[in-house]
């Protein structure tokens, strides 16, 4: 049974279809499933899914953009291939059925643009940069009036049909467009959203699209009403008085709605209604003004404000069925459109040039800018290249044209080509030419065992949420901040973008300045301003908040590390223990993080394993308590590291000190040990005198003596320190085979693990690596150390001795005897 008849009428369908024609109700009843609405669009979302993530799969390896896929998916089934075949064409995409399906995607492209709005920090569109201000709109304006001057002389001196020298015009006039939406999602797909050049670009961006929308509202309001002037005026007036309407009446609930959700968990059911239904609604009011649908919940999305924990929750409710399921389907819907068979050959060739053109105007107008603010000219063309990106927002534009009568199937089908080659072409140049891992790692050390006597030891601390904040607060009291030798603490709070376009990175000029910027913050505020004020004359504190999205986090972490001179980077351990000594939850993003901070921090980097829930929270910021320290030591730069730690922390009064050496039994390597000998020397020098302080010496046979030993140390320290690689050695034999954490190394990791019978924390530290072959091989030459690099113990320590300690160091050496 047929369900539809069409009758043609040039480029025009007249869709009739039956009343009954919806659902089939099963093969059962003789019925063909797709002669019926709900059963085709069914198999065609899940044909247009299956293929395009296929096309996906298999472009990834050529590092290509995920929109370059989603649109060869639909050129699949589009005339230009499959669908030369009528049977094909008739079955899976006949003509009755593409409004329903354009009706889907649409939705799917309104709540992409709400969730972009969200995402968009309206104070980098409003209040940027004079870098951005001056690349974003040299790179639009001159893309524009160039190419679109260019597009007129290619009309008088160049040959070619009527249809295309009335829309080449229109063609060049999209160049000049530098859709924020585009860019943001191209680089977060090549992970370099979070690089200074990709930074740049996006704000750059975002400076555009404020003039960019402007005149898109315009031209499609020009459009929309045809030759009458009164009606095209009133249109764009009517949009005017929309976006003033939204900003001052709805803009202040949405605030105060925001205000009022203080995390993901607190948003209600009446919250979800409000902004859905307030997306379909200002949706509905953008098209009654003779503005696109798309326009509303933009604007509504952007009264959002920054950093709220509603947009994020929203977002995340979004992300899976409109981001990976009805917003693919609109850009494959645009390859179903395209007939590739209807371009010229001499139509493609002048589209082409105007293509070239169109990107060398920007690349250049970007170089241009760059040399007034002095910016490399190898970073200009790449950020040329960032602004060339082409996606959601020209396929808009292209779709609105097509359906205006602008462009006929031959430009529609060389604009949607356009996109395809200019993205598959600048995505391999901007791999080639910009690595943003290889951005400049100072050659200078930067490690507490090279820190010079008295300087600053600067110590960046990064805090996913305020459970580790009782043993981050001991470990800074505990470093012995004095005013001949000041900490300053960095303080970076790890905030998770959830579906945001815009990573960030804020800093805060004071802890009394700091706005929570998740509900987290403000016990991470308060504990790090107590410990601030307690030591005033001798610490300072800066706060960042770095806002991201995790798999990018390690590059807000080294830059911040990078520009504020760190010494050492503390990292958060991925698993968190519950009171009963139990893992309660594991993070493998931030495990994810650790590995790439170690692997490119400019500075000595430690991982802190929190176990302090397991001993309540003891604090010695009111002197009261003794904090119990140990240092683990068998040989090797990052044993050096820790120790050089340690030996800090043992001038601290309320802290005792005990350094354990292990040596394999019956193998005299004094020689080898020349540089470990040497340091451990100058600590105990140093700490002639030192009540606080004791040192022992174990003899181990093998890795299971090694063990063995360490086990029974867990319930007499509150912290462990340890390097994370060790010297070759005996000592360690049979270990790294049942390592869990490859980034706490072999010892460390045994410390962390869940069978570890013990309370203390764990800080498994590395030194700095220099990134040059010829400065590593120095690095880890033996370096001894002057005896003045090693302050003096304070004086009360030595005038005033603690009850119940000796006045003499203890150094005591014990054997396994039974391994032995």
């Amino acid at each position: 049974m047929a369900s539809s008849d069409a009758v043609s009428s040039g480029n025009k369908h007249i869709i009739c279809q039956y009343k009954d024609s919806i659902a089939s109700f099963g093969l059962f009843l003789n019925r063909n499933p797709l002669d019926y609405s709900v059963p085709l669009v069914i198999l065609q979302l899940t044909i247009i899914t299956i293929t395009s993530t296929s096309i996906e799969l298999c472009l990834h390896p050529l590092g290509q953009s995920s929109i370059v896929a989603q649109i060869l998916g639909g050129l699949l089934y589009s005339p230009t291939l499959l669908g030369l075949q009528p049977k094909i064409r008739n079955a899976l995409f006949p003509d009755r059925s593409v409004i329903i399906l354009e009706t889907a995607s649409a939705f799917g492209i309104m709540f992409f643009f709400f969730a972009i709005g969200i995402g968009s920090d309206t104070k980098m569109m409003f209040r940027p940069q004079k870098q951005s201000v001056i690349i974003g709109i040299s790179a639009m304006f001159a893309t524009l009036f160039l190419t679109v001057l260019f597009s007129f002389v290619l009309k008088s001196y160049v040959r070619m049909d009527d249809t295309l020298a009335r829309a080449l015009p229109f063609i060049a006039a999209s160049q000049g467009l530098t859709g924020f939406p585009n860019i943001a999602y191209f680089l977060s797909e090549l992970k370099m959203s979070n690089s200074d050049l990709g930074r740049l670009a996006i704000s750059s961006a975002m400076v555009c699209d404020l003039f960019g929308m402007s005149l898109i509202g315009i031209l499609l309001s020009i459009i929309q009403s045809g030759s009458d002037p009164f009606k095209s005026v009133m249109s764009i007036l009517s949009a005017f008085i929309f976006v003033l309407g939204m900003a001052y009446l709805v803009g202040p609930h949405v605030r105060r709605m925001s205000r009022r959700v203080p995390n993901a968990k607190a948003m209600t059911e009446y919250h979800v209604f409000f902004f859905f239904v307030g997306a379909l609604v200002t949706a509905l009011m953008t098209e009654v003004i003779g503005q696109h649908f798309v326009l509303g919940p933009l604007v509504l999305g952007l009264l959002m404000p920054d950093r709220q924990p509603l947009g994020a929750a929203l977002i995340s409710k979004l992300e899976f069925p409109i981001g990976k399921f009805l917003y693919p389907t609109f850009l494959t819907t645009s390859g179903l459109k395209t007939n590739m068979f209807k371009i010229d050959l001499w139509s493609l060739w002048i589209v082409t040039v105007l293509m070239v053109f169109a990107g060398v105007i920007k690349i250049v107008a970007v170089m241009c800018s760059g040399y007034i603010l002095n910016i490399h000219f190898r970073e200009c063309v790449v950020i040329g290249l960032m602004l060339n990106a082409r996606g959601v927002c020209e396929l808009l534009v292209y779709n609105l044209w097509r359906e205006a009568g602008i462009l006929t199937d031959q430009e529609f089908a060389l604009s949607i080509l356009s996109v395809i080659v200019v993205t598959s072409i600048i995505t391999p140049l901007i791999k080639l030419l910009y690595d943003p891992t290889k951005q400049n790692v100072p050659l200078k050390r930067r490690t507490i065992q090279h820190l010079k006597r008295d300087a600053e030891l600067r110590i960046l601390l990064c805090i996913r949420n305020q459970d580790n904040i009782p043993i981050i607060v001991n470990l800074l009291e505990a470093s012995n901040a004095t005013e001949q030798s000041p900490i300053a603490v960095i303080s970076v709070l790890l905030v998770e973008l959830t579906g945001r376009a815009t990573q960030m990175v804020v800093a805060h000029q004071s802890t009394r300045s700091l706005q929570p910027v998740h509900s987290d913050s403000g016990p991470i505020v308060n504990a790090l301003r107590q410990y601030e004020l307690l030591n005033e004359r001798c610490v300072t504190v800066q706060l960042f908040s770095a806002i991201s999205y995790m798999h990018a986090m390690h590059d807000d972490i080294f830059r911040v590390a990078l520009d504020q001179n760190a010494t050492i980077l503390i990292l958060p351990f991925h698993k968190h223990w519950e009171i009963d000594g139990s893992i309660g939850s594991e993070n493998r993003a931030i495990q994810s993080m650790n590995v790439k901070v170690l692997d490119r921090a400019p500075c000595s980097v430690g991982i802190l394993v929190d176990r302090a829930i397991l001993t309540g929270s003891l604090s010695i910021l009111n002197s009261q308590s003794i904090f119990r320290v140990a240092v683990v030591f068998i040989g090797g730069p990052d044993d050096g590291e820790s120790l050089c730690y340690g030996a800090r922390m043992g001038r601290h009064v309320n802290v005792t000190l005990t350094i354990i050496r292990f040596l394999l039994f019956g193998c005299d390597t004094a020689r080898e040990r020349k540089f470990d000998n040497s340091l451990i020397d100058e600590v105990r020098q140093t700490n002639m005198g030192n009540q606080n302080f004791t040192y022992e010496e174990q003899v181990v046979k093998d890795g299971v003596g090694l063990a063995g030993s360490i086990r029974g140390l867990g319930n007499s320290f509150d912290l462990m320190i340890v390097g994370r690689h060790h010297q070759e050695s005996e000592i360690l034999t049979g270990l790294g085979a049942w390592s869990e954490c490859p980034e706490l190394g072999v010892v460390g990791d045994m410390l962390a693990s869940q069978d570890f019978e013990g309370t203390a924390s764990v800080l498994v530290v590395q030194q700095q690596r220099l990134p040059r072959e010829k400065l590593r091989d120095r690095m880890m030459r033996p370096v001894v150390i002057s005896h003045e690099q090693l302050h003096d113990p304070p004086i009360s320590r030595l005038t005033e001795p603690a009850a119940g300690w000796d006045s003499n160091p203890r150094w005591e050496i014990a054997i396994d005897r039974d391994r032995a």
